[in-house]
C-alpha cells in the first residue's frame, strides 16, 4: 500500500497522507514518499494546483517514534542532509512542497501535531477545520521542530509567537491557530474548501502563479533592492510569455482561458 496517494482531476492534485489506522503519523517511508511526490508533481507540468491532506479523520499526528527509532541506522543516515538541495529527509518532506510551481493547499482536519504542523506549513496556504488540533508538539519530548518548522513558523506568526509556540507545545484549535496566522482559512470542510479554492487559482495564469510563488519564497527575507530586481526579472518573463496574451484576453472577455503548460 502506498504511504502517500496522488489523484490528478482537471490538473488538481488530491494527494494524501496515507496511514489513516496511524492518524497518518510519519515514518521514514512515508517521509520519503512525501519528498518524492513533490518532486514528481514539481516535474508535471499540468499541475495547476495541489491539495495536501490526511486520509480518514486526521492531516498527521506527528513522528511515529515507535517506528523511526527501530531502524536507528536508518535515521541518522536521514538526518545527512543533500548538499545539493540543503535539505534532509525529514526536512524536504516539507520543504519540498514549495518547490512546486503550482500553489499547495493544505486541508487539515483532526490532529495536526509536531512534524504534521510543519508539512502543513510547508503548503501556501492552510484551511483548517475549527476543531482541528494543532501543536508544535516537539517541545514535550525534549526536542525542537527541525522540518523547517523553525523558518517557517517565524514566517507565518512572528518571531516571538514561534519561540512560544516552540517553548511551550501549546495546544491549539483551528480557530486558535487562526487567530495567530497559522491557518489561512477555517472551515467546517477543509477539502472541499481547499479544493475550491484550488479550482479558482486554476482560473489564473500558471505562469504569474509560479512566479509569485517564486518571488515571495525568495525574497521574503532580503533586502528591498534585491527583492526589487527580483521582481524587474521575473516581469520580463511573464511579458515575454504567450500566458500573459492569455489572461489579458480573458481579462475582457471574462471567459475561463485556456493556458499552455507552464514555463520551467
Amino acid at each position: 500500500m502506498s504511504l502517500v496517494t496522488t489523484e490528478i482531476i482537471d490538473g488538481i492534485a488530491q494527494v494524501r497522507l496515507n496511514r489513516p489506522d496511524k492518524l497518518n503519523a510519519l515514518t521514514l517511508d512515508l517521509l520519503a514518499e512525501l519528498a518524492e511526490t513533490a518532486h514528481r508533481l514539481r516535474a508535471d507540468r499540468t499541475v495547476r494546483a495541489v491539495v495536501l491532506a490526511g486520509a480518514g479523520d486526521s492531516f498527521c499526528a506527528g513522528l511515529d517514534f515507535a517506528s523511526v527509532m527501530k531502524q536507528p541506522r536508518r535515521m541518522w543516515t536521514a538526518f545527512v542532509p543533500r548538499p545539493w538541495r540543503g535539505t534532509n529527509t525529514f526536512q524536504e518532506a516539507a520543504w519540498a512542497w514549495r518547490r512546486v510551481p503550482a500553489p499547495v493547499i493544505a486541508a487539515v482536519s483532526g490532529h495536526c501535531l509536531g512534524g504534521g504542523v510543519q508539512i502543513a506549513l510547508g503548503a501556501d496556504f492552510r484551511f483548517a477545520a475549527p476543531d482541528s488540533t494543532w501543536s508544535v508538539l516537539e517541545g514535550k519530548w525534549g526536542i525542537i521542530p527541525d522540518m523547517t518548522g523553525i523558518r517557517s513558523l517565524a514566517e507565518v506568526v512572528g518571531i516571538d509567537q514561534a519561540k512560544r509556540l516552540t517553548m511551550t507545545a501549546a495546544m491549539l484549535s483551528g480557530k486558535e491557530a487562526h487567530d495567530l496566522g497559522l491557518v489561512t482559512e477555517v472551515t467546517s470542510d477543509p477539502v472541499a474548501a481547499a479544493t475550491a479554492f484550488a479550482h479558482e487559482l486554476a482560473t489564473k495564469s500558471p505562469d504569474a502563479l509560479a512566479s509569485a510563488k517564486r518571488l515571495f519564497n525568495s525574497t521574503w527575507h532580503r533586502s528591498p533592492r534585491a527583492t526589487f530586481a527580483r521582481e524587474r526579472l521575473e516581469q520580463v518573463f511573464l511579458l515575454a510569455g504567450a500566458n500573459v496574451k492569455i489572461a489579458q484576453k480573458a481579462a475582457f472577455k471574462r471567459e475561463t482561458p485556456a493556458y499552455k503548460p507552464r514555463a520551467r
